[in-house]
């Protein structure tokens, strides 16, 4: 038996559900939060709580926070609409295009994670649903023209989108750090007015996603991942397959009557028409074309695109319904890790971290260890944007600090991000749902693939 087929078995034995992850990691952030984070002992007194019980109001007040509840709905029209725009016929003929090449594991894997890792680098929501439909109509393929493939490798190279996504269009610390002014209010109550001055109004695309380090980043990822996964695909054995047929656009019919709006291929196509128009009109009044990408300028885009590519409004909500069964488990996983971001925040534990590395890291070395707890920290909060917002303005006061340039921090704290999205299957749960494979079939393999990543990104941490 190959090692990899070993490990795989491994982790089918040992990994639990995401859900019980979910829960695991509360429990456990819950007992770091009481054991390391209570400055104030056991004097309590009569008018305040213990610290046991203010640590379950924290993990309450972040479980139904409302801001966090909004980002919720945002990240679930992504996903949704992505996957919507995923099933529309051009993006399938597209995919299909390349099946007949997709006749080995090893072919396969590689040529889904090429193009998902592009389409990663453009937008993250879109590049999860896109790998997830590309990997199971591999499978789909294979299972026609009785092709013996490794699915679980297959699907985890469409899970590699989120390898890459930080560093790209949609990376939440990048846009935020993109708007003017927003740099200075994460920090404007801590600092005085002399150091405030220091701190850039904006830090654009140009210097963080377009910038060398990140470029050489990126086209490391687009090209080692893919070979990392044909070598992969090459030692490990086939598995058989048994799936089912996955959604398909319905036929023409003959529809009377008020029916006919809903069926007409052209109610989609214009009133997708309208949607992008005024997402082109916003985009337009923009001083700056790359504050183009937020959550809710993306599902507008994805909105119409989605729209004129079904055509008809029969299609749409059809591919809409078998698009939310993708979303459940993050639906009601959200607000779980939502509680573990509160408890972290408010106990100060993610503070006392980074604060920890800054104290005691060197201006070369602070970059690598803000990367690696990021990566820590994605783990127990898998949010790109609530990790920004905990640990920007610590990453701003140890550049001042230690003399070194606000992008190295800020990019470090990418990488950290979406490199432990192989370990953490929250986001891979639409992948789950649309291959039909279980997370602890597809880690073993995003396990490698993290491997790689850690190389990649620390050496350009180090090199650049």
């Amino acid at each position: 038996m190959h090692l990899t087929d070993q490990f795989a078995r491994l982790f089918k034995r040992l990994l639990p559900s995401p859900f019980a992850i979910a829960v695991i990691l509360s429990v456990v952030t819950y007992l770091l939060a009481l054991l390391f984070t209570d400055t104030g002992g056991n004097n309590v007194t009569e008018e305040q709580d213990p610290y046991w019980i203010e640590l379950l109001f924290f993990w309450k007040d972040g479980l139904w926070n409302g801001g966090l509840m909004i980002f919720a709905m945002q990240m679930m029209l992504i996903l949704v609409l992505g996957h919507t725009l995923a099933l529309s016929k051009p993006v399938s003929q597209f995919i299909d295009r390349f099946l007949g090449a997709c006749n080995t594991t090893a072919k396969a894997a590689s040529i889904v994670a090429f193009f998902t890792i592009l389409v990663g680098l453009f937008n993250w929501g879109l590049a999860l649903i896109f790998g997830a439909v590309f990997a199971r109509k591999v499978a789909e393929y294979a299972q026609r023209h009785q092709i013996r493939i490794n699915y679980p490798v297959v699907g985890a190279a469409g899970y590699t989108g989120l390898l890459v996504w930080h560093g790209g269009f949609s990376g939440s610390s990048l846009i935020k750090v993109a708007e003017p002014g927003h740099l200075k209010s994460l920090v404007s109550d801590k600092l005085d007015s002399a150091m405030l001055a220091k701190v850039p109004e904006s830090i654009t695309f140009q210097e963080t996603v377009f910038g060398n380090m990140n470029i050489v980043v990126s086209l490391a990822f687009l090209i080692l991942i893919p070979a990392v996964l044909y070598i992969i695909g090459q030692n490990t054995k086939p598995e058989p397959l048994n799936l089912k047929i996955s959604y398909k656009e319905s036929e023409q019919e003959i529809i009377e009557g008020a029916e006919q709006i809903d069926h007409s291929k052209w109610s989609g196509i214009l009133f997708g028409a309208i949607v992008l128009l005024t997402a082109i009109l916003i985009l337009f009044n923009l001083d700056n074309p790359f504050n183009f990408f937020t959550p809710n300028n993306i599902n507008l885009l994805l909105l119409g695109l989605a729209l004129v590519m079904h055509q008809s409004f029969h299609n749409f909500t059809k591919a809409v319904g078998d698009a939310i069964s993708g979303a459940a488990g993050i639906l009601i996983q959200f607000p779980l890790y939502f509680g573990i971001m509160g408890i972290m925040k408010d106990s100060g534990m993610v503070a006392d971290i980074s604060q920890f590395i800054a104290n005691n890291a060197g201006s070369q070395s602070y970059p690598f260890f803000t990367f690696i707890s990021a990566g820590l920290v994605n783990v127990f909060v898998p949010s790109g944007g609530g990790q920004w917002a905990i640990q920007g303005p610590i990453i701003i006061q140890a550049a001042l600090d230690l003399d070194i340039t606000f992008t190295k921090g800020i990019m470090a704290m990418a990488y950290g991000d979406q490199l432990t999205n192989m370990l953490q299957p929250f986001w891979a749960l639409p992948l789950l749902g649309i291959t039909g494979l279980k997370a602890k079939q597809i880690l073993p393999f995003t396990l490698i693939l993290m491997a790689v990543g850690f190389v990649i990104c620390s050496a350009a941490i180090f090199l650049f």
